[in-house]
């Protein structure tokens, strides 16, 4: 047993900066016993996370980095839900709030900051909190449930990222910022501009140039009063004017305070064996308020602390991504040109996309992107590397080409130093994913995620960590990186529908079975799949197994979290009649319906229902069902057109109508919603579906590819054409050819972006013997279906098996 004593390392703070640092020690293989005291009662969690826990597509374990075991593992003393009070340097000796005292050799203070509460009247009252930790994610989606009206004061990253979580829960929410621009710190007003107008799109209100003065309300918010008199009803402000750095306990110790503690190069600060990382401390004058800076620090202080050489800390060049479903904006470096600069600048207003680089003295110094963040990464590190512009470059990032080098944007592995952070989220460098593929033998971006945690967060890597695996494999590459669609087999999508195809395969089981698919019964993930390629390939001869289906389509309604079901009868158009509404009426005050809601597709939910009472629903209804619970087409929303409109050019309404009925029941590989306006107003709002189709005096025009979930995307301007036929049948060979070549729930908006829009275009606009021959097909498929409810109330032998056993014993 090794005699050498093991210094006592006591890390202040649980975040990010304290840990990733200790993590860098543990991997120099410093010699401590470490204890570590975090002020949450959490193990360590990425704060940079919390808007998708806000929105609800993430939770606090989804975002844990490290878990309880973790410090178990490499015997760390963890202390949670305990605030150090103060530093003793002479006794050597942390104390806390809770009269926890801990001797110490050395000591990281890593204690972040604390969000800024502006000093106005009633910024005490309930309802008013900041944005910075879990907690406060918990009582915003505690405060969405009980309250619709949200103020979120400013309009920075921050900001943005709360503001998007509340309208992701339902909530109204105005975004008040003191400035003209958003992001005003990152970005120009030109970027700004395009962005305020994206998230206005995606249901967030702006009032810019509004200094709060008041907030209104007895022991709860109600509102905000501005300085010009103008007021602002609100029930949950969220405050995200800025930050300020955490410096409480060495504050009181007395340690050298000015905006942050203050730490000289190797980040000490003014006590003896007493150092600072992260947000909480200021180097050279700069307090950092981004993830990068922390692990740059950390990386200098644990070599530091380790006696292993390394550069100095001589500051961080800054980068910013936004983390908002549907928006790419990334920020580097300068971005206010100045005389002193040069300024290539591309703004392409059809694809929204800007791209501004600046030079000073031919050296590219700051970088703005919006709408194509792709070159965020070789970007950041040409500014942190000081890279002179050269003709490649500029054609590689303005994407022209270059005379004799042709278009394509190289990644050159060599060009990227070992330290060079690749995932800016979890700290992982270059050289530590290298040595994953090199060492360990790692193949895949899924096992670089498990072994290094890079993409494990944002995911903003993923390129690049693709093109480090492309670099480093080479033509192993693609064999590697090759995935079948579950963990059942290694064929993917296109080898499992050319299988069925040149084999004759009928059923799921029988394609488990002759593919050698290692769990024979499947998974829920591949056996939809199967089932959905077998009856797009074979839509006479294909027999239903209603096994193979999801809940919902087996049941043909959407179950709810109690048990009970949603009924969504058929409104062609969103079009309906009186006595359907009484119908509907009728039938849910019968079978004691708990809420009828309007929905975004113009039409009515029935929820509330019990599975047994589903076929008598259906059958009082006599409506056609409305799939709403089906990867088939779900609405055609519509406006009212030249019907009634003043502004109407075409007959949106009637159009709307005859597309869902002619093709309503078809199977596609995911939901698939459609929208008709009748003059370029956009009142249906056609840009966000998957194919949407607006109305002007010549005829119409086509779009495709648009999404408005947690994916939004607009849609892709696909052609224009002149007639009522025309428009139907571009429209029946695009939804075949998205049913013949798209993955099981890749929707439109993916699957556009995966072929192109002008491989579609190729087949369904420019081949019109292909464009036949696709209309042919969906002919025949259209020709097999039927409606689902009326099925099962015609069939005794299907309604007993799926709804007998839930009637109540005595029922009839």
């Amino acid at each position: 047993m090794s005699n050498i004593k093991r210094e006592k390392l006591v890390v202040i703070g649980n975040g990010i900066a304290g840990i990733s640092t200790v993590e860098q020690i543990i991997k120099l293989g410093g010699k401590f016993d470490i204890t570590v005291i975090g002020q949450e009662p959490h193990p360590n969690y990425n704060r940079i996370m919390l808007s998708y826990v806000l929105e609800g597509s993430k939770t606090l374990d989804d975002i844990v980095l490290n878990d309880w075991k973790w410090y178990e593992d490499n015997q760390i003393t963890l202390h949670t839900g305990v605030t150090v009070t103060a530093i003793d340097g002479e006794r050597k000796v942390v104390t806390a709030d809770n009269g926890l005292t801990v001797p110490y050799d050395r000591v990281i203070i890593a204690t972040g900051s604390k969000p800024f509460i502006l000093p106005v009247p009633g910024s005490d009252k309930e309802g008013v909190i900041g944005f910075r930790n879990i907690a406060d994610c918990t009582q915003m989606l505690q405060a969405a449930k009980a309250y619709k009206k949200a103020a979120v004061i400013g309009g920075g990253l921050l900001g943005l990222e709360a503001a998007k979580g509340l309208v992701s829960l339902g909530m109204e929410v105005t975004v008040v910022h003191l400035m003209q621009d958003l992001m005003e710190s990152q970005l120009d007003s030109m970027a700004s501009g395009m962005l305020q107008r994206e998230l206005e799109r995606q249901g967030i209100r702006f009032l810019l140039g509004k200094q709060t003065m008041e907030i209104m309300g007895d022991e709860r918010v109600t509102g905000l009063r501005f300085k010009d008199g103008d007021e602002l009803e609100a029930e949950l402000v969220v405050m995200a004017v800025g930050i300020r750095a955490n410096v409480a306990a060495a504050q009181a110790s007395g340690i050298e305070v000015n905006r942050g503690i203050v730490v000289n190069d190797y980040l000490q600060t003014s006590w003896p064996d007493v150092y600072a990382v992260g947000e909480c401390c200021e180097h050279r004058g700069t307090c950092y308020g981004l993830v990068a800076p922390l692990f740059e620090q950390g990386q200098v202080l644990a070599k530091h602390l380790c006696g292993v050489d390394g550069l100095p800390y001589e500051g961080s060049i800054v980068s910013t991504k936004l983390k908002i479903s549907g928006v790419d904006v990334f920020s580097a470096g300068e971005f206010m040109e100045q005389a002193e600069h040069s300024v290539i600048v591309a703004k392409d207003d059809w694809r929204k996309t800007y791209k501004k680089i600046l030079l000073r003295d031919n050296i590219i110094v700051g970088a703005i992107l919006f709408g194509d963040v792709s070159d965020s990464a070789s970007l950041q590190s040409m500014i942190r590397k000081k890279t002179a512009m050269t003709e490649e470059i500029y054609h590689s990032i303005m994407g022209t080409e270059c005379a004799g080098k042709g278009s394509g944007k190289a990644f050159s592995l060599d060009k990227m130093p070992d330290d060079e952070i690749v995932c800016g989220c979890n700290g992982v460098t270059k050289k530590a994913i290298v040595d994953a593929v090199t060492l360990q033998g790692l193949t895949t971006v899924d096992e670089i995620k498990a072994c290094t945690g890079a993409t494990r967060s944002c995911g903003g890597c993923k390129p690049v960590v693709e093109q480090i695996l492309q670099s480093v494999l080479g033509d192993g590459f693609k064999t590697a990186g090759k995935q079948g669609i579950c963990p059942c087999t290694t064929l993917d999508r296109d080898e499992i529908v050319a299988e069925i195809s040149a084999k004759g395969l009928t059923t799921t089981k029988e394609v488990m079975h002759v593919l050698n698919f290692s769990n024979p019964e499947g998974c829920s993930k591949c056996r939809p799949a199967i089932h959905y390629y077998l009856a797009m390939l074979n839509p006479v001869t294909h027999q239903e197994e209603r096994e193979s289906r999801f809940v919902n389509e087996r049941m043909n309604a959407n179950i709810q979290k109690d048990g009970t079901y949603t009924v969504v009868p058929r409104m062609y158009g969103g079009v309906t009649t009186p006595e359907d509404l009484k119908k509907i009426a009728d039938v849910s005050l019968k079978y004691n319906v708990k809420v009828v809601k309007v929905t975004g597709g113009q039409r009515l939910d029935l929820i509330g229902v019990k599975k047994e009472d589903l076929p008598s629903v259906w059958e009082e209804l006599d409506m056609p069902s409305g799939y709403a619970y089906a990867k088939s087409l779900r609405t055609v929303k519509t406006c009212v057109g030249s019907q009634f409109c003043r502004f109407g050019t075409q007959d949106s309404m009637g159009m709307g109508a005859f597309l869902e009925e002619k093709f309503e029941r078809l199977d596609f590989p995911a939901k698939f919603k459609m929208a008709v306006n009748g003059c370029p107003r956009n009142c249906a709002e056609s840009c966000t579906k998957d194919i949407g189709i607006v109305g002007n005096d010549g005829g119409w025009e086509i779009f495709v590819g648009g999404n408005g979930g947690t994916k939004a995307r607009l849609a892709d301007s696909f052609c224009k054409v002149k007639t009522d036929e025309e428009l139907i049948e571009i429209c029946g060979a695009l939804m075949q050819y998205y049913r013949e070549t798209g993955k099981y729930l890749e929707r439109t908006s993916e699957w556009v972006e995966r072929l192109g829009l002008e491989q579609i275009r190729a087949a369904v606009l420019d081949d019109a013997k292909q464009r036949k021959e696709l209309l042919e097909r969906i002919e025949l498929a259209l020709q097999q279906v039927e409606d689902p409810w009326k099925k099962v109330l015609n069939d005794d032998k299907l309604r007993n098996t799926l709804f007998q056993d839930a009637r109540p014993v005595g029922s009839k």
